[in-house]
């Protein structure tokens, strides 16, 4: 940060002259010169979203209430309604037992889908993966419920038979399981069919919830994601900034409608507060409905080709030079071993320790990957390669849980 815009985040916004057309353009030219190298997380480059922001960014849209919802201060209810249609719809997920709503992301979209099991039953011990994002066991945190850590595999993916052995050791309480569909570090996905069936090994029942923000979308298209009846998936979150690249954070969350609790009435705003926001960001659902309209079903499961096509080639051109790397083959994310300082300080990974990753979203080039393995290949000494990690029970982890 420069000393003059150190200087603008710290002034007083009560004194003036403040110069915001500096710090501003300060912002600007700050993220366009990381832009090519910013390839660690997964935000989508490739969408135009100029024409909703140029024809509906400078008003207010709020989406106060339930999206069935009609009145009030300008709204885009409408285009939300068709954005969770046109998601259930590729989610199979029956038409007369559907809900759900446009959020700020997909934690908001777990608390929202936790708090409806949870509610249904508050004695349930609410499971899920070492390997899955943060902010699930911040969500268990401000339900008060019960966690349970379950271990992952060297893969990411989580660990099946300790899962079993949690269950059966709190075989008295319902359970609540948070699956993965694209985890943090390796784009790890868990077998919903797997999971479902150890529930019903133990006569768990309980609710099963997705976790799907990076990877529900593409592996929709794919027809691996189902929420079919005959899934037994209770509900899940993803990610509209991610695959559809909004230029602010949203997402979207679906749940049985049969699994959650009905709104209570607000009189003054004559809206059903069934979300966990209330007034919820109308731009945003505007910009799902711009993405999902614009490119179809077809031309985003085109643009999931593409981003695994080029995913691919990056592995071959790491391990070509010698920087051992490897993917998931549904999976957008290329996992390596961490790079020196000096190639992370001009490229924004993702990192955890002595893991790394980049994440070959839509829109990122083939020029981009060519220049970091370049950079990759000038790095001495070279690390033998080594063959991606197996299959295998994780070493143990401490569990939280009670």
């Amino acid at each position: 940060m420069t000393h003059t815009l150190r200087l603008a985040a710290a002034a007083d916004l009560s004194r003036a002259p403040i110069d915001i057309t500096a710090v501003l353009d300060h912002l600007v030219r700050e993220a366009d010169a990381t832009a090519a190298t910013s390839i660690g997380f997964p935000g989508a480059v490739d969408l135009d979203h100029t024409e909703v922001m140029t024809r509906l960014g400078g008003r207010l849209w709020n989406n106060i209430g339930d999206p069935a919802d009609e009145g009030g201060i300008a709204h885009t209810r409408a285009l939300e309604r068709a954005v969770i249609t046109w998601t259930a719809d590729l989610l199979a997920m029956p038409a007369e037992d559907r809900w759900g709503y446009v959020t700020t992301g997909g934690t908001e979209g777990t608390l929202s889908a936790l708090h409806a099991a949870h509610r249904r039953k508050p004695t349930a011990r609410i499971y899920y993966s070492a390997a899955a994002h943060y902010s699930v066991a911040k969500v268990v945190r401000l339900l008060g419920a019960h966690g349970i850590l379950v271990h992952a595999r060297p893969d990411g993916e989580m660990d099946y038979a300790h899962l079993a052995e949690q269950l059966h050791r709190r075989r008295r309480f319902p359970a609540i399981v948070v699956a993965t569909a694209g985890t943090t570090m390796t784009e790890a996905v868990d077998d919903t069919s797997r999971i479902r069936a150890v529930l019903d090994e133990h006569h768990a029942g309980g609710h099963l919830h997705v976790d799907a923000a990076l990877s529900g979308i593409p592996l929709a298209l794919d027809g691996r994601l189902s929420l079919d009846d005959a899934s037994g998936i209770g509900s899940v979150a993803i990610s509209g900034h991610k695959f559809f690249g909004t230029p602010t954070p949203c997402g979207i969350v679906l749940i049985r409608d049969h699994l959650r609790a009905a709104g209570s009435r607000v009189a003054y705003t004559a809206t059903a507060d069934t979300t966990i926001t209330g007034s919820r960001c109308g731009l945003s659902a505007a910009l799902l409905w711009h993405a999902i309209a614009v490119h179809g079903r077809e031309g985003h499961r085109w643009r999931a080709s593409e981003a695994r096509r080029l995913a691919a080639y990056t592995v071959e051109r790491l391990n070509a030079v010698g920087w051992p790397a490897w993917r998931h083959p549904h999976a957008f994310t290329v996992v390596l071993p961490t790079p020196p300082e000096h190639v992370r300080r001009k490229w924004l990974l993702a990192t955890d320790g002595d893991t790394s990753h980049l994440i070959c979203m839509p829109g990122i080039t083939p020029g981009q990957v060519d220049a970091f393995v370049a950079d990759i290949a000038d790095t001495r000494p070279r690390i033998r390669p080594i063959p991606r990690p197996r299959p295998a029970t994780a070493s143990p982890a401490s569990s939280h849980a009670r």
